[in-house]
């Protein structure tokens, strides 16, 4: 048994939270409520799932039920961490984009059973694969956009399309969306032992099993990011998912501006 679930774990688990809401708040780094929220929700969350589960996986529509419950809870939370206007919606696009191809692929090869016991764990990893990727890749891309808007008006000038001259600089900074990914894969074995893997040996299976499952999980997981930060980027550079307000439209000619002077020259 890895952990010995007690009164003892439970204690030690509270002073754990406590201590992250504290250090956040004391280095004034504005998360220290969020940290407190996502500890309790999570405890939650995982208690509500932990009763439920032998009741979803045994059956087909709750199966279905659940894991499309995921998927909208993971839309909106990328897409509300991207953006607080109504655009926050686009991120249903890469996170399906990235998640729904390869999860198809590997239920149809048989590498994934149709099992709930299966299908569940497998499609949760990758969903919070494609939602890390969307929220990083967005924000960074929209950050970007904002702080060298001249560069995109420069581009403009040159006859690039808008298009064109938002991607040339959003490109670099979303592409760093994919390096959690990347470095959890080359330092995989050398400095951290993934939840896959301890799980698999804890359950009875063999070190190269585990290593191929995880091995498995590592690389479906930079697949579906690859995909969800490529589409991200381009509904940024499209204009499908910003920040901005809509801009109100101009006082028409001859009419008053509000100042009690005519709009017009």
């Amino acid at each position: 048994m890895l952990l010995r679930v007690d009164i003892t774990f439970g204690v030690v688990l509270g002073a754990l939270l406590i201590v992250a809401v504290a250090v956040a708040a004391l280095a004034q780094l504005g998360r220290a409520r969020e940290i407190a929220v996502a500890g309790v929700r999570a405890a939650v969350q995982l208690g509500v799932v932990s009763l439920v589960i032998g009741w979803v996986v045994g059956a087909v529509p709750p199966l279905l039920g659940f894991v499309a419950l995921m998927y909208a809870v993971a839309v909106r939370t990328a897409g509300r961490r991207v953006t607080g206007n109504s655009t926050w919606w686009w991120a249903a696009v890469p996170i399906g984009a990235g998640v729904a191809p390869v999860m198809t692929t590997l239920l149809l090869t048989g590498v994934v059973p149709t099992k709930g016991i299966a299908v569940i764990p497998i499609t949760g990893i990758l969903i919070g694969g494609a939602l890390t990727a969307t929220v990083l890749g967005g924000r960074r891309a929209l950050d970007e956009l904002h702080a060298r808007r001249g560069e995109v008006e420069a581009g403009l000038a040159l006859g690039l399309l808008d298009r064109d001259a938002r991607m040339e600089v959003a490109r670099p900074a979303a592409a760093d969306a994919l390096l959690p990914g990347l470095d959890q894969t080359r330092t995989v074995g050398l400095v951290t032992l993934p939840g896959a893997f301890v799980g698999m040996l804890l359950g009875g299976a063999s070190p190269v099993l585990a290593g191929a499952v995880q091995l498995f999980v590592l690389v479906a997981l930079m697949a579906v990011q690859a995909v969800a930060v490529s589409v991200v980027l381009e509904l940024v550079a499209r204009g499908r998912l910003h920040r901005e307000e809509r801009v109100p439209r101009a006082a028409p000619r001859g009419r008053s501006d509000g100042t009690g002077r005519p709009a017009g020259p």
